[in-house]
Order: C-alpha cells, then structure tokens, then sequence
C-alpha cells in the first residue's frame, strides 16, 4: 500500500546518511561521552550538517526519534500528515548529542522500551502518516471507522463461512438489520475498549463530558 502512494507520489521519502557529512576517513559519526559513562553518542556536527541539507518545504517539522518523547498515537499521525515535510531524525548507540535538540521541533517515542536504533519507530511513523494521505486507502471511508479513529477499539468481524468448528457469527451479522449491525457494533467497541485498554476508555469517556456529540454511530 505505501509502496503505491509512494508510486503514485502521493508522498515521497528521502534517505540521507549523516555519514555523508563526515571529514575523517573512516566516516565515524560517533563518540565517547563527556563525562564519562557506557557506549558512544552521535555527534551534533553529522547531524546538523545533514538536516541543513534538506530544502526547507513552507509547512515542516523536524522530529527525533527518541524514547523520550511523546508516544506516537492515532491523532500525531494525523496532525503530522498536514504537514508538507517531515525530517526525521534516527538515533544510535546511547543516544545523540543533546545539542542536536536545536534542531528539533518535537520528540517521538514508539513507546517505553528501547531498541537499537530510530528507523524502526521511524518507519512505524511514515507507515501512520501516509496511510492517512488521500488517495493512499482504497476506500476512505474506511479510516473513519478503524480503531483509534473514534477513541474506541474496533469491534469484532467476521467472514464467511457463518459457522467454522463450531464457532458461529453472531446473529445480529447475518440479520440484515442495518440499524441492529451499527447499534451491536457500537457496543461491542465500547466494551471491548472498556475490557482491554482502560485508559483509552477513561479518556473517551472523558471526551464524551466535553464533546457529547462525538459518540461512534
């Protein structure tokens, strides 16, 4: 799907390697922390170096990749996707030279673990965003009602055949009753957020103080 949008030049990406803006010969972007302590940091220069490279679009944001920053979540992927330029910058080793900070408009995490570099959550952030793009998504309609989209959890589904070893689709599905399917649909998203993730449900029920209008239907 991204591989089309990315054909179609609904957005378009661009790799640069900080080792490009190097001077020594073996192109080392690295180094030991002042101070002392394990493992090496990314220098300020390479990065600056290779984020001033980049032609500044009118609407931009530079981001770095960081388990200190915010979780990336459904309404980031959506805010960001009105931008017309993301720079992302990925980290390394121990981390990057909090000078680089200078640089950076916002902070994104893929959550509260660490791995061994910034692409992955990088990816997982391109991956979000041009999704969201029209004309990425077959149907747009379809992003409307996905998870996250309403503050809820996606309710369950289901395909033919109506019963396998046993197991049978619930009625409601296969009664026609168009009416009955959202109502049945609504509630089991509900509760399936209220079961398993009770911190979104306490932030939709707080949305729902503030925005009563703003229920699935």
């Amino acid at each position: 799907m991204l591989g089309k949008a990315l054909a179609k030049e609904i957005a378009t990406v661009h790799l640069i390697n900080p080792r490009d803006f190097t001077t020594d010969r073996h192109h080392k972007v690295d180094d030991e922390p002042y101070g002392g302590g394990v493992g090496m940091l990314i220098k300020p220069a390479p990065i600056f170096e290779a984020v001033e490279s980049v032609p500044v679009l009118a609407k931009r944001q530079v981001i770095l990749m960081t388990p200190q920053g915010q979780t990336m979540n459904q309404k980031m992927f959506q805010e960001l996707g009105t931008y017309d330029q993301l720079v992302l910058i990925c980290g390394h080793y121990e981390g990057i030279d909090d000078r680089v900070l200078h640089l950076v408009n916002c902070e994104v995490s893929l959550g509260d673990f660490v791995l061994t570099c910034g692409e992955i959550p990088a990816l997982t952030l391109l991956n979000g965003v041009i999704r969201l793009l029209p004309g990425t998504v077959g149907k747009e309609e379809s992003l409307k009602l996905e998870s996250f989209e309403a503050g809820l959890l996606d309710y369950p589904q289901y395909t033919r055949p109506a019963e396998f070893r046993g197991m049978k689709v619930p009625d409601v599905l296969l009664s026609g009753n168009h009416q009955a399917i959202a109502q049945w649909r609504q509630q089991q998203q509900m509760e399936r957020t209220r079961d398993r993730r009770p911190d979104l449900w306490q932030a939709w029920l707080k949305q729902q103080e503030t925005e009563p209008d703003s229920q699935p239907q």
